[in-house]
């Protein structure tokens, strides 16, 4: 796949982000401030998201069957599109019918769940089965890069559109987003597919969906794969509810520098993911290393990051906080852009043609993470205030406890055997077979 295609791959996971973050942001404030329900109203719709994107193996498993990813990427688009949508339209009706348009809202969400699976898990089963070696690490950050630019730039814009805030504009802005994107989506894969070299043969036994994940799951790597997934997701994210309660309770951070605060490990998050690129290259005859040394250093860095959180907790106003936390963020960038691109690399591991049931399994594993890590943050924090008496300790408790998970991830990601291309497999030796040692996704 050439660096054109895997732009316009990027543009589909843009016009994914623009959709989403309406849906778990701006409705998610809306919800609160304008409609003035509780917080765990949003939140168990945002949970009930990623719930449903434990369908993404079954997603997967549906695109390799048929041998053609592209259709599942637009169907999952259309069905996003309608979902984000259909969000707003709940979320204004329960203006005027909250309970009504509240269950318009939660199975909105459910078609967002599934919209993200479909298109998520065949935008990287496609990118998997067709990205060479030494570009996965660079195809990873690219199309992560263009996905955060669809979050901050649908986010912008529609915070601008949405003044003064009415219901229905808030149904035209996302109207308008949703098509748009849809569009756009539709007319950046159109061709992707047919023009890459190697085409995805339709499975031809095509086993029950039970009988090919339980074939996916008995590979030793795709399991510990998946267990690293979600031991390192539920590190990732147990921190993103509490990071800013923190800064304000302990250092004595306003709302709005908190925010910045947040900004800060965003922006080192994206910096992170740059540096993450050059896995897998060399400069001047050095080799910077390889997506299984970015894993382990990302999840190594972001542990220590942690514990410097922890020494935050205790320091109090004297500790460089915003450095710690512009640092968790680069070693929290590097580490997920080095094992989107692993995930890229064992995806075609194993039995073919099944690619999108690996990558399916994983990215349930992901959600699941995500969903468990963001809960059991704040009740563990919640929790820990209880027996220890003090807010500070509870929360330096947890960003201790995601400290040992990111060392857990660490030695977890040593047992996994990572690819090497070989030649011998291939009707005829490819190009860049003989530059396996050094491409990305190897040890």
């Amino acid at each position: 796949m050439s660096w054109v295609a895997i732009f316009r791959m990027g543009l589909v996971q843009m016009a994914l982000g623009a959709i989403v973050v309406l849906t778990t942001s701006t409705l998610n404030r809306v919800m609160v401030v304008e409609l003035q329900l509780a917080a765990m109203v949003p939140g168990l719709m945002v949970a009930l998201h990623y719930a449903v994107q434990l369908t993404r193996p079954r997603m997967g498993f549906g695109s390799d069957s048929g041998g053609h990813r592209t259709p599942w990427i637009v169907g999952g688009m259309a069905v996003l599109a309608l979902g984000g949508f259909g969000a707003a339209v709940g979320t204004a009706w329960a203006t005027t019918a909250p309970t009504a348009g509240l269950l318009l809202a939660a199975g909105s969400f459910v078609l967002v769940g599934l919209g993200v699976s479909a298109t998520g898990t065949s935008v990287l089963a496609l990118l998997a089965t067709r990205v060479p070696p030494e570009r996965r690490a660079g195809a990873a950050t690219l199309v992560w890069v263009m996905m955060i630019v669809g979050l901050a730039g649908s986010a912008g814009l529609s915070g601008h559109f949405l003044d003064p805030y009415s219901p229905q504009r808030l149904v035209q802005v996302s109207g308008v987003v949703s098509a748009l994107a849809l569009a756009l989506a539709v007319a950046a894969i159109a061709g992707v597919e047919r023009s890459a070299a190697r085409v995805t043969a339709p499975s031809q036994d095509r086993p029950p969906f039970r009988a090919a994940l339980a074939e996916v799951w008995r590979e030793p790597d795709a399991r510990r794969f998946t267990v690293f997934v979600l031991v390192s997701m539920l590190a990732y994210s147990a921190q993103d509810l509490i990071l800013e309660p923190f800064a304000g309770i302990r250092f004595g951070f306003s709302p709005g520098e908190s925010t910045q605060l947040s900004g800060l490990q965003h922006g080192g998050t994206l910096a992170g993911m740059l540096l993450a690129a050059m896995a897998g290259r060399r400069v001047a005859g050095v080799s910077l290393g390889s997506l299984r040394h970015w894993i382990l250093g990302g999840c190594l860095a972001s542990a220590l990051a942690l514990g410097g959180l922890v020494a935050g907790a205790v320091v109090g106003p004297g500790w460089p906080l915003r450095a710690n936390v512009f640092l968790l963020g680069v070693a929290n960038g590097a580490f997920s852009i080095a094992a989107i691109g692993s995930m890229m690399a064992l995806a075609g591991q194993g039995r073919e043609s099944r690619e999108g049931t690996r990558m399916g399994l994983w990215g349930a594993a992901q959600a699941v993470g995500f969903a468990v890590g963001g809960v059991a943050g704040t009740a563990a924090s919640d929790l820990a205030r209880w027996a220890l008496g003090s807010q500070v300790a509870a929360y330096g408790l947890v960003f201790a406890v995601e400290a040992v998970l990111f060392i857990a991830a660490a030695v977890l990601a040593l047992r996994i055997a990572m690819p090497r291309p070989v030649a011998a497999t291939a009707p005829r030796p490819e190009p860049t077979a003989r530059a396996s040692p050094r491409a990305g996704g190897t040890a």
